[in-house]
């Protein structure tokens, strides 16, 4: 082999090793009040993230250069004060500084987080105050807030950045905003008590865990109505969908059970997880799924396709809750 081609083969299998290089995951622990980052490659801890309180929802800008947590903690509102008056944060952090970056004031504790496409807009749900909040990252604040419904719980925003969809968990509702003009304009069933959503792969259908009801929904974003309904268990909670672009994985915390059910035949597998499955998310190109518990300091790494736990993530301290994950 020539010096060039030998060149060439070094560089190829250098692009093939970096392709392939595993993401790493960003998980909240709520009360131990920190977010640590865990290589999905090897399922170990590699850094931890202080400064923020009782965190929740968590995103990573697009780019990955940016962690924005929120925060279930807020203060108590001064009597007279207007409704809107901030009394909790969003915690933007820098993962390869590893600190907290800048604290944005927000309305009301939140529950998850979105983000835009363009990595301008994080989306917040507030479930005290019936709404999202809209926060510019460029500029740190807040750009807008938005009525939905009673108990807003998640929010999904499209590929292209035209619409989000905010789960009404008091209301049994999804609204439509759209996002050039940052208006509802449309509310769609969801079933009775929806929380957490997913799209399907051309997002034509939203999958929605009703946590009371012990069901998924199946809504057709088109005709706004609830398509199918499939029986879980006990407080469903966790909800993502798997690689395959057709299997979800759903945690049903109750039944200390995770079910994976086929959407194409409605078929359903069963895994025991005890304590309490909780929050769960795929990791993108690793075949696995990571799930926390509600009730201790673990989180279950579960292979994709053979429906089993392959390891065993030790938290130091707290409960896991939605993860960011950054390739």
């Amino acid at each position: 082999m020539n010096a060039k081609k030998l060149v060439l083969a070094l560089l190829c299998l250098g692009c093939g090793t970096f392709a392939m290089a595993a993401p790493t995951a960003y998980i909240p622990l709520g009360s131990a009040n920190q977010v640590i980052a865990v290589d999905a490659a090897n399922d170990k801890i590699i850094r931890s993230y202080s400064g923020v309180e009782n965190p929740h929802g968590l995103v990573a800008t697009p780019d990955g250069d940016y962690l924005v947590a929120g925060s279930l903690k807020e203060t108590p509102v001064p009597a007279g004060a207007p409704s809107d008056t901030p009394n909790s944060k969003l915690y933007v952090i820098h993962p390869e500084h590893g600190h907290v970056m800048a604290e944005i004031p927000v309305s009301g504790w939140t529950h998850h987080e979105a983000v835009t496409p363009d990595g301008k807009y994080v989306i917040s749900t507030h479930p005290t105050r019936g709404g999202i909040s809209v926060v510019d990252v460029i500029n740190n604040k807040v750009y807008k807030t938005i009525k939905t419904g009673p108990s807003p719980n998640y929010t999904l925003v499209t590929k292209d950045g035209k619409r989000a969809y905010v789960s009404n968990s008091g209301n049994g509702t999804l609204s439509e905003i759209d996002l050039s003009k940052w208006e509802v304009t449309r509310s769609l069933e969801a079933g009775p008590t929806p929380e957490h959503l997913v799209f399907s792969p051309d997002e034509k259908t939203i999958y929605v865990s009703n946590d009371r009801a012990g069901t998924v929904s199946v809504v057709s974003v088109k005709e706004g109505k609830v398509e199918a309904t499939y029986k879980i268990g006990k407080r469903v909670h966790g909800l993502d969908i798997g690689d395959d672009g057709k299997t979800l994985f759903i945690s049903s915390r109750s039944d200390d059970k995770l079910v994976a059910l086929d959407t194409q035949t409605g078929e359903q597998r069963v895994l025991t997880l005890s304590p309490e499955p909780y929050h769960l998310d795929k990791i993108p190109g690793t075949g696995k799924v990571y799930v926390s518990s509600g009730k201790a300091p673990i989180i279950w790494v579960v292979d994709q396709k053979t429906f089993t736990v392959t390891d065993t993530i030790r938290l130091p301290a707290g409960e896991g809750h939605q993860i960011a994950v950054i390739r």
